[in-house]
């Protein structure tokens, strides 16, 4: 009997062995042509989310894997991207990988082959987990575009469903929705640059008055509404601009643009990079100008940004960000829908400035405990302000009568640190991969309004009674608090199949707290009225978010994903008291929830065709939005508050395909591809108390937004032509289709546009130019309710531009 038993107890053990058993894969990864090893190469295992890194002899290594098949990815800077097939079988495995550069010189000319970009996050990247997620990745060296003016139109013309505002011209900021979001200044994304929030206040005011110039972007990441989960609660989701790296290979890489073009643009940008010992550091200086493409529209911008890295030891690294911005800008003003269609480029403001100074610091610390196991912590801070002064009459076809001018100040003091900590796990034989962070933000603004002085300079003072009851005049304090604690599982249930839950708890505190007088007047200007105001408003709120992901690869190269998640967005201290001739705010406004979801199948690891095709659905409660109303002295206003219950459902879809690889051509000489980015969104109102708004379409909501193009290369010459168009869209509630004397309101007619941009590289030098809107298209995207209007604000005409790269 004894016998038996232990002979079982063998069995068991051999059995669970078996079933249990763990083993490594090693390996090394080399330069073709010369074998040399590649250090700090990024090695991948697509199926187990796990991540490591070359040392200096090109070694890496995998401990503990079960036996199975794997794709082994490996990807540096200027090599072309690797994927190896993988078999574990019950034994440690070792591989050599070669990595190939995509420099090859034929006949002294440096020629680069670009595979086409998988345009997506991976399922854990950089302190993040994004699997079951949408999510797209722009490499601004990777277009053909119009770098120096931050071209938005074309920059972001491979994610789906992008609406953009485009008034101005220069890119000084950027403004993007989609799905019904309002575009102004980004304010439904979390913005944030390398990690870190950018925007004026990410809570209580998160409009971003600052734009990072896409000359110095590595990479932008966008992740849509399931991002609420580890970024912030807001509907949009995610937008995090990735800036340049350190070069490792130099002591010092010198960078310099030289940009002209049409309305006296000029753009000067040089960067500094390089790596002395255990420091390494990336900065750049911008000068912009032009005179604009309207009378009245000129601007100066100057731009700093300085990044320093300390290896404290080969686990750790500790770094420095500094940016500085500052920028003033004349403000045309805004047309009504006669003044547009007589002269899109007319402008009777000549008074209207506007200026914002922008300071940001931050320090992150990044600490790798083992192969599975990683901490990083970011501490921000931002001191920033920004002023708008001018002439803004409810008619904007009235002359100037050069009185005194309004004039709004806005200083911006805010802080916070988020951190968090990765890890990857078992439970048998399957990966799991956790993410747990915590956030706290403060923040403390200052916003006034009064009159300003009554010439025509820059003068953002205010004139010394403006105080009085007679005059227009608010003082307001807005603290805020935030604190946040989140985590998101990847669960793998198999080599292909995955859960992601998620969670967010989140305590918000704003205050409003201070004073207003406003004065009352009919359509022709007579004061009927004084009101005062004294506030001191206290709003305390604590939920939790969930959300859940689900991932499925059928195959290597495609990947199937699903999410729902919670979606919150609080009432901003614009909502809660600004002066504005053409609009009021409704004083019982309440915050909006809802939530989102996507369903979608993308290509991976492929470079001749990519595509990415979903379904989404995104669930309003509480919408702010803005519908036409009128005051008891029967002037027409815009009143910004909760219009009602609605509902966006659409298809967003992206398909590129590469021209030679598909049809098997072989030339080391051309390329070229071809995309399609397609969205048709559908939107109702299903409640609300307004009149005209149940069942009415939802704003800034195009039901068709197509960019489609060609991209062309031979040698080291490539070429790309664009179009968009956008149908008809609605900026209130109600959709009225006229704006009336104000402009403020009414429909933004569907229009097209074309861009063609080249670029030429020889050696140490790159040649840029550039024709956008082809066709010399007279349009709009925007109808501003207060500044830089207000009305109807028209988009630049045909422009040329021309930029000189010099790199050594």
């Amino acid at each position: 009997m004894i016998k038996y038993t232990i002979l079982s107890l063998f069995l068991v053990c051999l059995v669970s062995s078996n079933l249990f058993a763990q083993y490594n894969l090693s390996g090394t990864v080399l330069s073709l042509p010369d074998s040399s090893a590649i250090k700090n190469c990024n090695v991948y295992l697509n199926e187990k989310s796990i991540f490591a890194s070359t040392d200096s002899l090109g070694r890496f290594e995998f401990k503990d894997l079960p036996a199975g098949q794997y794709t082994l990815v490996t990807s540096f800077l200027e090599y072309h991207t690797t994927y190896q097939k993988v078999s574990i079988n019950k034994a440690d495995t070792y591989v050599r990988v070669c990595m190939k550069s995509v420099y090859s010189v034929l006949d002294e000319v440096i020629v680069k082959h670009t595979p086409v970009d998988e345009g997506h996050l991976r399922a854990v990247e950089n302190m993040g987990i994004y699997e079951g997620k949408k999510s797209e990745v722009i490499v601004p060296d990777k277009l053909t575009v119009n770098l120096a003016t931050n071209n938005a139109r074309q920059i972001y013309s491979r994610v789906a469903g992008l609406n953009i505002y485009e008034n101005d011209g220069a890119g000084l900021q950027l403004s993007i929705g989609g799905r019904g979001l309002d575009p102004n200044r980004t304010s439904n994304f979390n913005v944030r640059q390398n990690g870190y929030d950018i925007s004026a206040d990410a809570l209580g005011y998160p409009e971003s008055y600052y734009t990072p110039t896409v000359e110095a972007i590595e990479k932008i990441q966008i992740v849509r509404g399931a991002a609420s989960l580890q970024y912030g609660t807001q509907f949009g989701g995610l937008v995090n601009f990735v800036l340049r790296k350190p070069v490792e290979d130099k002591k010092i890489q010198l960078v310099a643009r030289q940009s002209v073009g049409s309305y006296g643009f000029y753009n000067a940008f040089t960067s500094l990079s390089g790596t002395v010992g255990k420091v390494s550091y990336y900065s750049y200086f911008q000068y912009k100008r032009a005179d604009g493409w309207r009378p009245n529209s000129g601007f100066d911008a100057y731009n700093f940004y300085t990044n320093l890295n300390y290896k404290l030891s080969p686990k750790s690294t500790i770094g420095l960000d500094i940016t500085l911005m500052d920028y003033l800008a004349q403000q045309a003003g805004g047309l009504n829908d006669a003044m547009f269609n007589k002269d899109p480029r007319q402008s009777n403001r000549a008074r209207n400035w506007f200026k914002v100074n922008w300071n940001l610091a931050a320090i992150h610390f990044t600490h790798k405990f083992s192969v599975s196991s990683e901490f990083n912590i970011r501490m921000f801070g931002l001191s920033a302000s920004r002023y708008s002064l001018g002439f803004r009459p409810i008619r904007v076809e009235s002359p100037d009568d050069n009185s005194k001018r309004d004039l709004i100040k806005g200083e911006f003091n805010n802080w916070g640190a988020e951190a968090r900590f990765l890890k990857r796990y078992t439970i048998g034989p399957k990966n799991m991969v956790l993410l747990v962070g915590g956030r706290f933000y403060h923040g403390l603004n200052h916003s006034t309004q009064g009159l300003g002085s009554a010439g025509k300079d820059v003068d953002f003072n205010y004139i010394p009674d403006y105080q009085y009851k007679s005059l227009n005049s608010s003082d307001y304090l807005f603290p805020n608090n935030n604190v946040a604690l989140f985590a998101e599982n990847i669960i793998y249930l198999s080599d292909k199949f995955s859960i992601t839950p998620g969670i967010r708890y989140e305590y918000i505190n704003t205050t409003s707290d201070g004073t207003a007088i406003t004065l009352v007047t009919n359509n022709a200007g007579v004061v009927r009225d004084t009101i005062s105001v004294i506030e001191n408003r206290v709003k305390n709120r604590q939920f939790i978010l969930g959300g859940i992901g689900f991932g499925y690869r059928p195959t290597s190269r495609i990947n199937i994903y699903a999410n729902i998640s919670q979606n919150y967005r609080s009432i901003t201290f614009n909502d809660m008291q600004i002066i504005n001739p053409s609009s009021v705010i409704d004083p019982n406004m309440k915050d909006e929830r809802g939530y989102s979801a996507d369903l979608g199948i993308r290509s991976e690891q492929t470079n001749a065709i990519i595509y990415d095709l979903s379904l989404f659905y995104v669930k309003y409660a509480n919408r702010i939005g803005e519908a036409p109303a009128s005051d008891k002295y029967d002037n027409t206003l815009r009143k910004r508050g909760n219009i009602g219950e609605a509902f966006m459902t659409g298809v967003e879809s992206y398909l590129e395909g590469d021209f030679f690889k598909l049809t098997k051509l072989k030339t080391e000489n051309w390329n070229g591809s071809a995309f399609v980015n397609l969205a048709v969104i559908h939107s109702r109102y299903l409640k609300s108390e307004l009149k005209r708004v149940k069942g009415s379409q939802v704003e800034f909501v195009p039901k068709v937004n197509l960019k489609t193009g060609l991209r062309a290369g031979y040698k080291n010459l490539k070429a790309s032509f664009q179009v968009t168009h956008l149908s008809d869209q609605f900026t209130d509630a109600t959709n009225e289709k006229d704006g009336g004397a104000s402009g403020v309101i009414g429909i933004i007619p569907a229009y097209t546009i074309m861009d063609f941009s080249l670029s030429y590289e020889y050696k140490i030098f790159k040649l840029e130019g550039s024709v956008n809107n082809l066709a010399n298209q007279m349009y709009f995207t925007r109808r501003a309710t207060g500044y830089p209007g207000p009305g109807i604000l028209p988009s630049d005409g045909r422009g040329y531009y021309l930029t000189l790269q010099v790199k050594i």
